[in-house]
């Protein structure tokens, strides 16, 4: 193991493989961009079938979808750390070494995913009571968490099986198991939604259904390469401990990053049930946009720690310059197609004319900020591939920081913004929510610019 020397370098060097690359970021990329906007579809989907219920029930999607993909979330690392280790091993040559660490990772996802559950759970109506919605609103969120939360070791299992076979560079299968994930998905919602009448009960129970078979299906397919490899399945609690040491940086980065969504999604649930309700939908929307963007992260880090894992830091530098031209453009093109349907976006998840009002003003900053999250979460992609977790972990807490005055100047400019809840009022706040939101990516934007300039982010080796 060896770290490159810690002067500037260019990002790019040479061009004799960059048709190569192309492929190759297409190959990873474009399965895996169908499999990540699975996640929001489900939200998608459940936002649209709830939406029908009306405003109060969409609210209280809005708190309980914050908490639950916090309590989901903040593990992450299930995928993308997995990720990069297997990827290491794969280019150091040890393909069991990289199954046995994809089945250490998805053993702690069992048992995170099993204590996790239980205490969302019992701390459902605590928790959202902490956003301040409204008492019908507060109903439907700790309806919806509490039957949500059966499903998040499922959840958590998708997570690490998923980056179990990003590592092996087989991105097609975790597509398979969200296509049919997602299918199922709006299958079960809408019939036990509006077919059944279970209302906000019945979006929950299809959810769970959903995930755990995804995670069943992954589980298989997993089993069946450690089959072939002659990998044990059992769980060894020293690998599993170290597995879930090796995550505490992007755990911290993590749980940074779902304390600035958290933190505006509390700003929003003051400003009223309907500024609520529209940053409910356009943060589903913004999630669904990352996640598109997020697979060419995905791309980068399966690419970065398997170059980085054979020593090869030119093709590291290459494979970096190139996934940040295409995370420019790609953020570009979705700013653009989302101001041209924006006008057709709010009816499309609820009837509330002012609900549709203050989704499309604040569509307008979402879609200006996309090519700025393209350059980030490609970034952020390379660094998680090259296992810089440390400084990942510091930078957003930095970040976390530098974010807090400015959100809460929106929260105590609430009234004003508002201008006495009228229509106008209630558009103004949103927009100002998400420029608020857009500072706070700038801040991130500009601490990684600075780190991956240098070459001190990459260290070569199977383990880092």
């Amino acid at each position: 193991m060896g770290r490159a020397e810690d002067e500037p370098a260019p990002l790019a060097r040479g061009g004799g493989r960059a048709g190569g690359q192309h492929r190759e970021v297409l190959r990873l990329a474009v399965p895996a961009f169908l499999a990540l906007v699975a996640e929001p579809l489900f939200l998608l989907s459940d936002a649209a079938i709830v939406g029908r219920l009306g405003v109060a029930p969409l609210a209280g999607l809005g708190v309980a979808s914050a908490v639950l993909l916090t309590a989901a979330n903040v593990f992450v690392f299930l995928a993308y750390g997995t990720t990069a280790v297997v990827a290491r091993q794969l280019g150091a040559g040890s393909r069991a070494g990289a199954i046995s660490a994809g089945i250490d990772g998805t053993w702690l996802a069992v048992g995170l995913g099993t204590v996790t559950a239980g205490v969302v759970a019992v701390a459902a109506d605590p928790v959202c009571r902490v956003f301040g919605a409204s008492d019908a609103a507060l109903d439907a969120a700790v309806t919806y968490l509490r039957i949500s939360a059966l499903g998040i070791p499922a959840m958590l299992v998708v997570l690490a099986t998923t980056g179990v076979l990003r590592g092996l560079q087989d991105t097609r299968t975790p597509l398979v198991a969200a296509v049919g994930g997602f299918g199922a998905n709006i299958a079960l919602n809408l019939w036990f939604v509006h077919g059944l009448h279970w209302g906000i009960a019945g979006s929950a129970w299809g959810t769970v259904i959903a995930q755990t078979a995804m995670a069943a299906a992954l589980a298989v397919v997993l089993v069946r390469h450690a089959g072939r490899d002659a990998v044990a399945l059992r769980a060894h609690p020293g690998r599993v401990v170290a597995a879930a040491r090796g995550g505490i940086p992007l755990l911290v980065r993590t749980l940074a990053l779902r304390a600035v969504l958290l933190v505006t999604t509390w700003v929003a649930a003051g400003l009223g049930d309907v500024p609520l309700a529209a940053y409910q939908v356009t943060a589903t929307i913004w999630t669904f946009l990352t996640f598109m963007l997020d697979a060419l992260a995905i791309a980068a880090q399966a690419l970065t720690g398997k170059a980085l894992g054979a020593g090869q830091l030119d093709r590291t530098r290459e494979a970096t310059s190139l996934m940040l031209r295409w995370g420019l453009l790609v953020g570009v093109v979705l700013g653009v197609l989302l101001l041209l349907v924006r006008p057709w976006v709010g009816p499309l998840f609820t009837p509330d004319a002012a609900v549709q009002s203050a989704i499309a003003g604040a569509l307008v900053v979402v879609a200006l900020g996309q090519p700025l999250s393209g350059f980030v979460f490609v970034v952020d992609g390379v660094l998680i591939g090259a296992g810089d977790g440390v400084w990942l972990a510091r930078a957003m807490a930095v970040v976390l920081l530098a974010y807090l005055p400015v959100v809460l100047g929106v929260h105590l400019a609430g009234d004003w913004l508002l201008e006495g809840g009228s229509r106008t009022g209630q558009v103004n706040a949103v927009m100002w929510l998400w420029i608020a939101f857009t500072v706070f990516m700038a801040i991130r934007g500009a601490l990684m610019w600075a780190r991956v300039r240098t070459d001190r982010w990459m260290v070569v080796g199977a383990t880092r």
